[in-house]
């Protein structure tokens, strides 16, 4: 579009003339010399009235870095002042006094529940842990014995739309309410079903007695317990990350949901597909990059030499700096909050001290100032998955649990708007017509 020239931005007031200026911006193709002015709504302007001036001229943004795919009411993020807010609500606030299922609710219904609400919630989440003993039997048993956790869950997640054909039924609220309700809640069943196949170890049930994360961990952990029960930091740590992994706007993941949702596919499978664009290491995978880099370092001594490497061009500093985030990663405070309570349970990890003179200088230092490089929630989220016990492979299926009610969410959000099959351009940069050669001739 090099010959579309915006002429005009304004937020306000011209301060010389004193007069309001019009919120708009206008494009003008030069090529005609026809132009149009374009409202600015909430920050952003519809590319729709671009494409009316210039028909066959298309908005190229590899990556959406520019690109507002949809509206939404669910996730404020201010990437520039490092402010995360669901529905509203500050996430410092809801880290400190929520629970992650209250979370779930926000997200899903736009309010917090008043207490009648909140207990049918939890019932509701709680009764369908559950899962089909064939799903148990066969369906897990097919995997070779050392599957990765992630690809079990991405295809046990798929998997369950073939025990809920009615989940097809989009059109239907209810429908949609259940579905909702049984991918929260089994979730973690299929996660813990997953590992505990990896390493060879008998399924453990559901336990309707304990709440979502310590059942989480009963079914992770238990061995020949009558009755597991995790301890209170643990359990309470647990389910803070997932409530910090709960949502985060329009990432690679929930973009996936939205994109498969826009078919009509049913919502296991949309899940199916969020899941797997998680399982990516550019996305879901940093929280392990960073064990392998704090690894990689092996001593305190070894930090000045590694930070002058990432100087230089030949090493990389994972956990730090975000796409999005410009400040400091709101999330990043809570996450090492509650890395020091786990650890005086756990015990301290080794690679901890390795993590805070990273953080120290990363925090001082002009190079990383200057570049944004700021500690993320992937930092020390990793520290605390590893002191809980949890293999590295299972790092980013704790993620996919959190992430879920975001996931669902947003593709609630989507149905309630009546939303488009999702179908973006290309700028074609093949050859021109060619004329067909036979192989003989070739």
């Amino acid at each position: 579009m090099h010959n579309a020239v915006p002429e005009m931005q304004s937020f306000g007031r011209n301060s010389q003339r004193g007069s309001v200026v019009p919120e708009t911006v206008t494009i003008t193709d030069n090529r005609t010399g026809e132009s149009v002015e374009i409202p600015i709504v909430n920050g952003g302007v519809d590319a729709g009235q671009i494409g009316k001036l210039m028909p066959g001229v298309w908005l190229l943004d590899p990556g959406f870095g520019v690109t507002a795919s949809c509206e939404s009411s669910i996730t404020e993020l201010d990437g520039g002042n490092g402010i995360l807010r669901y529905r509203g609500y500050p996430i410092e606030q809801l880290a400190e006094q929520s629970t992650f299922l209250e979370v779930c609710y926000l997200l899903l219904n736009g309010e917090l529940p008043d207490k009648a609400q909140f207990d049918q919630w939890v019932h509701d989440i709680t009764h369908h842990t559950f899962i089909h003993e064939n799903m148990r039997k066969r369906f897990q048993d097919s995997f070779h014995y050392d599957a990765h956790p992630m690809g079990m869950l991405v295809s046990s997640i798929a998997a369950l739309s073939t025990f809920y054909p009615e989940a097809k039924a989009i059109e239907d609220p209810e429908i949609r309410r259940i579905q909702i309700n049984r991918l929260i809640s089994k979730v973690p069943t299929l996660a813990a079903m997953a590992y505990r196949y990896s390493i060879g170890m008998p399924f453990v049930y559901p336990d309707n007695e304990l709440n979502y994360a310590e059942n989480f961990l009963s079914m992770m952990w238990r061995v020949a317990e009558p009755n597991y029960e995790p301890d209170p930091v643990l359990s309470r740590a647990m389910d803070v990350l997932f409530m910090l992994h709960a949502d985060h706007e329009q990432n690679c993941s929930t973009t996936a949901m939205r994109v498969i949702g826009s078919s009509h596919a049913d919502p296991f499978s949309a899940a199916a597909g969020a899941t797997a664009g998680l399982y990516g290491p550019r996305h879901g995978g940093a929280n392990e990059a960073v064990i392998n880099m704090l690894r990689d370092i092996g001593d305190y001594e070894n930090i000045p030499a590694f930070v002058e490497a990432v100087k230089a061009g030949e090493g990389l500093l994972w956990g730090f700096g975000h796409r999005v985030y410009k400040a400091y990663d709101p999330r990043a405070r809570i996450v090492k909050e509650q890395a020091d309570e786990v650890f005086k349970v756990t015990g301290r990890n080794p690679l901890l001290d390795i993590a805070i003179k990273l953080e120290e200088i990363a925090l001082s230092d002009d190079y990383f100032k200057s570049r944004n490089l700021y500690p993320n929630v992937d930092f020390y989220t990793g520290l605390i998955y590893q002191a809980m016990g949890f293999p590295m492979d299972m790092f980013t299926v704790l993620f996919a649990i959190g992430r879920m009610p975001g996931w669902l969410s947003h593709w609630n959000e989507s149905m309630e708007q009546g939303v488009r099959i999702s179908r973006p351009r290309q700028i074609y940069t093949g050859p021109g017509e060619r004329q067909y050669v036979p192989l003989s001739d070739r």
